[in-house]
């Protein structure tokens, strides 16, 4: 009888056991998946028109610029979308998915350098930018090349990028260059505001020579400012100053955001500083973030197809702008469940 029952107690144990990892692997295996990448409307593919992206360089330095133009076919003429890249990640290999989604859809993608290394200073970032959109035009205006639609531009940047494309919105019509008609500022920073700004005094002397006065930005501009609810490396201070400084364009035409995380499923969607980035598992730059999310898709893809669609063409307004549903909305999770919503300031 003892024999017996210690056998119970040992059954008993095996079988609570493997109740607990067969229920540990059910409530793994039972995490829901994020959304992929939707087929129709801003941020998916339906809007595919070229299958391929043609990839060039002009300029040396911090004047170098690399441009994507769409291929197969190849227009004649099409839109441009002026992309500046976040402090250190001159290379555009971190942003190269959301370039191909961009040029895909039929505009050219300039990405100017604008760091020759770390030790460039803020004060020639500016004039760095501006010489490189120079050479691109230049080139893109050559035989064979796909010709740059100057009457449909665009600026949109991250991090440091996010403050340079407001200055290049500000500063446009004096420098020569065509006006953009739509601005993304996504999670802007400069040294002073970072976490990191402490540690950079040379620069720190220099801050004020990044930001500019932004009611130059003329009025029909659309613009979006956005932050992070997770990023541990800019604080939301300069996208206060540059929403600050664009406070007479109407309300209608800006808008200031801020990306929410959703842990809830597998991946994790937090929102931290690399957002807009979308590295590959094998890129040098360690950004927390291999490829591409929900947050892609639904937050940044989406936000900048509908922002330039209504700017140059007049149509999907309301996935970019105006607090709408299409604007918050941030996909499905596979059980059905909305993913957190973007959240709007109202103003």
């Amino acid at each position: 009888m003892v024999r017996l029952g210690r056998w119970r107690l040992v059954f008993v144990g095996l079988l609570a056991t493997v109740i607990f990892f067969c229920g540990y692997h059910m409530t793994r295996a039972a995490k829901p998946k994020a959304p992929g990448q939707p087929k129709a409307g801003p941020g998916g593919t339906a809007d595919y028109k070229h299958a391929k992206v043609r990839k060039t360089s002009a300029g040396k330095g911090g004047e170098k610029v690399w441009i994507f133009e769409p291929a197969d076919p190849a227009p004649a003429k099409a839109p441009v979308i002026i992309f500046l890249h976040g402090w250190g990640t001159w290379g555009p290999v971190v942003y190269r998915q959301w370039s191909t989604h961009i040029v895909r859809r039929g505009n050219i993608v300039i990405h100017p350098k604008y760091q020759v290394n770390h030790a460039t200073l803020p004060s020639k970032m500016t004039a760095n930018v501006i010489a490189g959109i120079k050479f691109a035009l230049a080139e893109l205006k050559k035989k064979g090349r796909v010709q740059p639609d100057e009457t449909k531009v665009a600026v949109v940047g991250h991090s440091l990028g996010g403050v340079l494309a407001a200055n290049i919105a500000a500063m446009a019509k004096k420098e020569g260059l065509p006006q953009p008609l739509a601005v993304m500022c996504l999670q802007p920073g400069d040294p002073k505001h970072s976490r990191f700004g402490k540690n950079l005094s040379k620069i720190d002397l220099e801050i004020k020579t990044i930001l500019r006065d932004y009611s130059a930005i003329p009025k029909g501009t659309l613009m979006l400012v956005t932050v992070a609810d997770s990023d541990p490396v800019v604080s939301d201070d300069t996208a206060k100053l540059i929403w600050k400084g664009i406070q007479h364009l109407p309300k209608k035409d800006r808008d200031y955001i801020t990306f929410r995380s959703d842990l809830r499923g597998k991946p994790k969607l937090k929102a931290h500083h690399s957002v807009p980035a979308a590295p590959t598992k094998n890129s040098l730059i360690d950004f927390t973030k291999a490829g591409t999310d929900a947050l892609d898709y639904y937050g940044t893809w989406k936000l900048l197809d509908g922002l330039t669609d209504a700017a140059f063409y007049g149509k999907n307004r309301k996935h970019a702008l105006g607090n709408t549903p299409e604007q918050r909305y941030m996909g499905k999770w596979s059980d059905g469940t909305p993913v957190k919503e973007l959240k709007v300031l109202k103003k």
